[in-house]
């Protein structure tokens, strides 16, 4: 298949950015987007030529590090697909195929398609983790965990922090990011103790990061790859209301003490 690419080159941060075209021939229906992009830089070397900067490590849709915004939608065209899943069959012959990076204020370009996303490390380090002492390995049935409660910590703990939620967010938010990683712990035993403490922590270092307020449009849910759900939001917002009160409670404790 012959196709047209307009891919944004970027050469650095503080560089302005802009489409340029280049005209793809005799690609197979059977490579997976990466190699598409892969084999076009093998062309743009040839010719001297810099090739594109993208994001990649697995291409087996688990480390998150494939983030491209392809024809305006976080992956592409289809739904629970990473970029690096995602196959040229899904494209026609003669299609012209706009790629993009990420487009957030908390996502800064480093170069062509690439994106700085240390915030999400920084929200995770600010919490995202069981601090307890919890001594040796427990026997795997030691501690009983309904199954309702081990499915969603299973479902919220699949985020692979790609940002696809927050590149197709109206707002940038990063709230089912955010959401995921405070509900996969809170729902098991080992989570509880700092279930609250846990999510005032990672919010407000969310706020921190400078990304947008989250006002439940939905499309974070619609671009995850993993399929995650924004009930884990609702799920965050209520540990963080409890965690507020509990924290209110203390101070109030402690200024009567």
């Amino acid at each position: 298949m012959n196709l047209t690419l307009r891919v944004w080159r970027q050469a650095g941060p503080a560089a302005a950015g802009q489409f340029v075209e280049y005209p793809v021939r005799d690609i197979s229906t059977e490579m997976s987007f990466l190699e598409m992009l892969d084999v076009v830089n093998e062309q743009l070397t040839e010719q001297g030529d810099a090739p594109i900067a993208f994001d990649h490590d697995c291409r087996e849709g688990i480390c998150g590090m494939c983030s491209l915004m392809i024809d305006g939608v976080a992956h592409g065209p289809m739904q629970a697909t990473t970029t690096c899943q995602l196959h040229m069959r899904s494209f026609r012959d003669g299609d012209s195929i706009t790629v993009e990076p990420w487009r957030a204020q908390a996502f800064p370009v480093l170069r062509d398609l690439c994106v700085d996303r240390t915030a999400f490390d920084r929200i995770v380090q600010a919490g995202g983790f069981v601090s307890i002492t919890t001594g040796n390995a427990p026997d795997g049935n030691a501690i009983a965990i309904p199954k309702p409660d081990a499915d969603a910590a299973m479902d919220a703990a699949a985020c692979i922090g790609c940002g696809a939620c927050v590149a197709a967010c109206p707002n940038g938010s990063a709230s089912l990011f955010t959401a995921a990683k405070i509900s996969h712990l809170g729902h098991l035993p080992q989570g509880q103790p700092e279930r609250y403490r846990r999510a005032l922590r990672m919010v407000a270092q969310m706020d921190l990061e400078t990304f947008g307020g989250c006002t439940l449009f939905g499309e974070c849910q619609a671009a995850c790859p993993k399929e995650i759900s924004i009930d884990t939001i609702a799920r965050m917002n209520r540990d963080y209301i409890f965690g507020a009160a509990f924290e209110q409670e203390e101070s109030r404790a402690g200024g009567a003490g």
